[in-house]
């Protein structure tokens, strides 16, 4: 039965504990990897190097395949799509765990992103249908708190499974949790499906844009061949031009120029994109300046960035209650200044800081970045019309992608100038803080007044 305003209670919370167990599945495989890549090269006997690709299969499937499957889910089904990729992710993690080569290792790591992709692109859609009207924040707020936690304890999870048993595990913990979720995967809610009809060609050129600046981006990052890596961002700068002309004749585009025409959904997005940059300029650069000058242990570091994500997880749901009530201009542009502050104050850290000095700081970024978080996601969410639920799901995690990756590429660019670990951590927290300032001023610009664009879907809600 399709819902037009939320799934009855008990239906709804076995509906959010299905998403919740997918998306942490989805969030844990695209960090646990990370903590384990030595360990990988050692025992599969290849390069440090080479073993990069268990990450990067992964990151680039998740990345080419969220828009047209968002698309997929408007078109077919936002539960038959999550259900698909749930599945199609258990699958994929139990190839992972039965692997004993690289090229095996990767190729399941692929099919996995896909699956991961499933997930991650319809989960936002699913929302809005699962949680009424006055408490669609709070359940994007259940979203953030399920990432956080995830992210937060992925590290310790890796390192338990590593201390007791084989990188194998890591994968093979999966399964049990994927068949859970697909167990109770039938509570979720029956959506509308959409008349047209999916866009190959479309799916092809979002491939090809999105793939290449992701494997240019990394190339910059690990310094290879300029020309080969301004070959591929030429080549994805080309595709992306032919697809966006291409999207514009399109009445419901796999990439959603209807939704960037909505001044609320741009400036959301560019809000998203800009504070993500902060955020991965930070926690990839801090556990350098932790370990490299500090001398702090993998462990400590752990520790002591841990506040951050702990810190998004118990005002996430408050963020989203405040979401259904006030404008998400008001609240970003609040949190991000906060966000801002943490950054700055980070960047000013002693000469010798005390452990003290580092978690105050990280609680800090951690409040003001949960109090953005929610109410900008509900807002790019509540902009689009319920038809488009999908589509705005999809750019909403391709938003956060590009953003985490665009982050990291600059910590590697900074860390590349300068000489000094502790003066590349120090640059990389103040363009953070800018970073996070110019997303304040993106986000507070939501207030004013737009007319509506004269292309706009007709069912678009005032919110």
């Amino acid at each position: 039965m399709i819902t037009d305003d939320g799934l009855p209670i008990p239906r709804r919370h076995w509906a959010t504990l299905t998403m919740a167990l997918a998306i942490t599945l989805a969030v844990l495989d695209g960090a646990i990897a990370n903590i384990a890549l030595p360990t990988i090269a050692e025992e599969l006997q290849v390069s440090a190097a080479a073993s990069i690709w268990v990450v990067n299969a992964y990151q680039i499937a998740v990345t080419i395949a969220l828009l047209p499957l968002a698309s997929l889910g408007d078109i077919y089904g936002y539960r038959r799509v999550f259900k698909i990729g749930l599945a199609v992710f258990t699958a994929a993690s139990l190839a992972c765990a039965l692997s004993d080569s690289l090229v095996m290792l990767s190729i399941a790591r692929i099919i996995q992103g896909f699956g991961a992709a499933g997930i991650m692109s319809v989960n936002a859609a699913l929302v809005r249908y699962i949680y009424p009207r006055d408490r669609l924040g709070r359940g994007i707020a259940m979203v953030a708190l399920t990432v956080a936690v995830s992210s937060a304890i992925s590290p310790s999870i890796a390192a338990a499974v590593l201390s007791v048993a084989s990188w194998h595990w890591l994968f093979a913990i999966n399964v049990p949790i994927g068949i859970l979720g697909l167990l109770t995967s039938g509570t979720l809610p029956r959506t509308d499906r959409a008349a047209h009809r999916f866009d190959v060609g479309s799916a092809f050129l979002n491939a090809l844009t999105f793939g290449l600046v992701i494997a240019g981006i990394d190339g910059l990052g690990h310094g290879e061949n300029p020309i080969r890596v301004g070959a591929e961002l030429a080549v994805a700068a080309l595709a992306g031009i032919v697809l966006v002309r291409r999207q514009l004749s399109r009445p419901a585009p796999l990439l959603p120029i209807d939704l960037l025409r909505l001044p609320v959904f741009a400036l959301s997005i560019a809000t998203s994109i800009c504070s993500f940059i902060a955020a991965a300029l930070a926690l990839v650069s801090l556990p350098f300046y932790l370990q490299t000058i500090l001398g702090r242990s993998q462990v400590e570091t752990g520790l002591l960035m841990t506040p951050w994500p702990v810190t998004v997880a118990i005002v996430a749901p408050i963020a989203g209650r405040l979401a259904d009530r006030y404008s998400a201009g008001v609240l970003g542009g609040i949190g991000l200044v906060i966000f801002a502050v943490g950054l700055a104050l980070t960047a000013g850290l002693p000469i010798h800081p005390t452990s003290a000095d580092i978690v105050w700081r990280m609680i800090i970024c951690g409040f003001g970045f949960a109090l953005f978080q929610s109410p900008n996601n509900r807002a790019m969410i509540g902009a689009a019309p319920r038809h488009r639920s999908g589509a705005a799901g999809g750019m909403l995690s391709t938003a956060r992608l590009l953003g985490q990756t665009t982050g990291a590429l600059l910590v590697g660019m900074i860390f590349g100038l300068l000489p000094g670990m502790g003066a590349g951590t120090t640059v990389a927290l103040i363009v953070a803080a800018c970073f996070a300032g110019a997303a304040a001023l993106v986000s507070c610009a939501r207030m004013v007044d737009f007319p509506a664009p004269s292309r706009a879907a007709p069912d678009i809600p005032i919110e």
